[in-house]
């Protein structure tokens, strides 16, 4: 009988069995949730190292009927009104929402550390409470003391507004129960843990199992939720991806410390577009909308001066004013300085070397330092043309002429390129009082308080940016 098994007088290879005992056993990645049938030790998915574990208790499925938790129905009889959002009173915030919050919904807010998350859903919660209903602030990083202090300093304190300082989950869980509000605000989720779980608060298990437990809490009750998450140094989103795929709505809180201005980036949401940026004000005296924020990227000169030139950025769907600086001042390294702050390395050094070889404009001897204003970021190619200009101002020490944009995709062979939005952007610019544009051939539609001058390459754009205006045609 050595090596066989004897089962209801039938004998079967003790291979066999073993064999039939690894097919039920699954693998899943802690960090995405992938699932597969043997070990491996990257995540096919999320391309992750040493996140597949065993999943305990996993067998096949079971494919019995069950009681459903809802019948199924035509889809013309579905209620809308479980969906429609409801503005919060923070009009930035509503506007990278979609529209508001949503009965139900559960947002994922994360942001590095002192950017103003804090701040932000404060004024979100305390508005929502004297005007929607209640709020419950569950803080896990401070006491009630010090969250009350900045709610006396910006002006935050609302009668129907609960706080309370907990990091057990099952604490959580009853202080929904007692208050039943219709907005939770976790901060964070990542200080928050369940006994149930032997792991410490903040690791991957311990997370998504918080996150599971509020998310079924909220879809149960109809309860909007505000998750606070923590990011890595790279600037993603700590914790399990899986909760990202989790919650309804992911937004990015993102600011320069030294920079007043904070944007709240949608990068996922299930209740409107995915590409909307709200801007805030952020000061000591709390934070407020900026409806119109492009002042703050644009300086103010009494003259023209060289090596400026204005350019308008998508960021999402929203065009934005941006102003890009320069300065080229001889060098006295054998390898000479290339800086910038704002702006994308790798797009600034194309551009220069095409500025170079196809422009004509020599910088080989000299520094290029390259900047933008108010801490903005242009990051995208329609930047380009606003990035040549700009340097071969600053270094010929002619300015461009007042009144004068410019967008653009700059191409080795020194051609200019189309970019997306265009006609957005235009109207943007005409809304600020601008009169020419430089922009790539055949733009197509443009509004009439604006003036488009075609480039083909960088040598009409270099032309054109300092020539006198053409004459306004009535």
């Amino acid at each position: 009988m050595c090596g066989r098994v004897r089962r209801h007088g039938m004998s079967a290879p003790a291979d066999s069995v073993a064999t039939m005992a690894k097919a039920t056993q699954t693998y899943r990645c802690s960090e995405c949730g992938w699932t597969t049938a043997k070990w491996v030790g990257r995540c096919g998915e999320c391309q992750a190292w040493g996140t597949v574990a065993e999943l305990t208790g996993a067998r096949a499925s079971n494919t019995q009927a069950a009681a459903v938790t809802q019948a199924a129905r035509p889809i013309g009889s579905v209620e809308l009104e479980v969906a429609r959002s409801r503005p919060t009173g923070v009009g930035e915030f509503d506007r990278a929402l979609g529209g508001g919050l949503v009965q139900g919904a559960v947002i994922l807010l994360a942001g590095e550390p002192g950017v103003g998350k804090s701040t932000l859903l404060l004024d979100v919660t305390a508005r929502w409470a004297h005007e929607a209903g209640r709020a419950l602030y569950v803080t896990g990083e401070e006491s009630t003391a010090q969250v009350r202090l900045r709610a006396e300093r910006t002006g935050a304190v609302a009668d129907a507004l609960f706080l309370t300082a907990e990091t057990d989950l099952a604490a959580v869980l009853t202080h929904i129960d007692e208050v039943a509000p219709s907005l939770i605000v976790l901060d964070s989720v990542q200080t928050v843990s369940s006994p149930a779980v032997d792991s410490a608060a903040g690791s991957v298990t311990q997370v998504r199992e918080v996150a599971a437990a509020l998310i079924r809490a909220a879809k149960e009750r109809g309860i909007a939720t505000i998750l606070v998450g923590h990011v890595t140094k790279d600037g993603g989103i700590a914790g399990p991806r899986v909760l990202e795929h989790l919650v309804d709505v992911v937004l990015q809180f993102e600011g320069d410390r030294h920079s007043r201005l904070r944007m709240v980036r949608t990068v996922k949401n299930r209740y409107g577009p995915a590409d909307e940026v709200g801007c805030f004000d952020l000061s000591d005296s709390g934070i407020t909308s900026l409806a119109d924020p492009t002042g703050l990227f644009l300086s103010q000169h009494a003259a023209a001066v060289p090596g400026t030139c204005i350019t308008v950025t998508l960021e999402g769907r929203r065009p934005l004013l941006g102003e890009v600086q320069a300065l080229v001042a001889p060098s006295a390294l054998a390898t000479p300085r290339r800086a910038n702050s704002g702006l994308d390395s790798s797009r600034v050094s194309m551009v220069l070397a095409v500025l170079e070889r196809r422009g004509g404009v020599k910088l080989g001897g000299s520094d290029v330092y390259t900047s933008t204003v108010g801490g903005a970021k242009l990051s995208e190619p329609a930047a380009d043309l606003a990035v040549l200009l700009a340097v071969a101002g600053a270094e010929a020490g002619t300015p461009t002429r007042n009144g004068v944009i410019a967008l653009g995709e700059v191409g080795l062979a020194g051609e200019i390129r189309h970019v997306t939005g265009l006609q957005r952007r235009l109207a943007e610019a005409e809304r600020m009082g601008f009169t020419t544009a430089l922009v790539p051939a055949d733009p197509g539609t443009v509004p009439s308080g604006i003036q488009a001058v075609e480039v083909a390459d960088v040598g009409q754009a270099l032309a054109a940016a300092s020539r006198p205006a053409p004459p306004q045609i009535p």
